[in-house]
């Protein structure tokens, strides 16, 4: 049995048009048509219909929120959207002194009867954050090995990560074994594997591949990832 994940970078709702079209990004979504969505940069505006109500309207999707700033307009971070029923939800604090904050959703989710846990979540555009984000989610992840190690645990989202050869993706790998490496970014020409999916156990891991079609190579900079999980 599979269920499929995926994570996008909507880019608070602007396409490569410079237009901000919230429909677009929903139709981008519908056609991914995964039970599980990880979302990154999610505006959440006061003056506007909530996005993720708007996203989730007449779906099977319930949202959660991982907001990691507020400003005078709303709110702004990461998001999820999940088919399975939610068990417990934690949001991570990833922030390092004086660059933009960021967080991760820590969900645990019941799947066909099995726990699986998901980690969403967006890091630092510095190399010096991206290590220290890593290092604390990999110890966040090996403390639930230890204690109850779940069936799935999934890591998912845009990890920022450019250098192939960087610290950050060879801790990735060593914990979660070699992951495949997909171009999303940018959604016009990709080049750069910026989002990623890693599965623990690596054999659960069926396919990955990004999402292209004529309306996600406009509606954001990130094309959508999406992997196939057998559970």
């Amino acid at each position: 049995m599979h269920f499929t994940c995926a994570s996008y970078n909507i880019h608070r709702c602007f396409g490569r048009d410079g237009k901000h079209d919230q429909e677009r990004i929903r139709r981008v979504i519908r056609e991914l048509n995964a039970d599980i969505i990880a979302l990154q940069e999610v505006d959440l505006l006061y003056d506007a219909p909530n996005l993720l109500d708007y996203l989730c309207d007449k779906s099977e999707w319930k949202a959660i929120a991982g907001v990691t700033l507020m400003s005078d307009t709303g709110y702004y971070g990461n998001a999820m959207l999940t088919k399975f029923p939610i068990i417990s939800t934690d949001r991570i604090d990833l922030s390092i002194s004086k660059h933009e904050p960021r967080g991760a959703i820590h969900t645990t989710l019941e799947c066909y009867g099995n726990k699986i846990q998901f980690t969403a979540t967006h890091l630092g555009l510095w190399p010096n954050e991206r290590r220290i984000q890593v290092l604390r989610l990999l110890d966040l992840l090996q403390s639930e090995v230890e204690k109850n190690p779940p069936p799935v645990s999934i890591l998912i989202g845009d990890i920022n990560e450019w250098f192939l050869w960087g610290r950050p993706l060879r801790w990735l790998h060593n914990h979660f074994k070699q992951s495949p490496r997909v171009a999303t970014f940018p959604s016009c020409w990709p080049i750069l594997s910026l989002d990623r999916i890693w599965v623990e156990p690596r054999q659960k891991l069926v396919s990955v591949k990004s999402w292209k079609s004529k309306l996600s190579h406009i509606a954001s900079d990130h094309l959508p990832l999406i992997a196939s999980i057998d559970i």
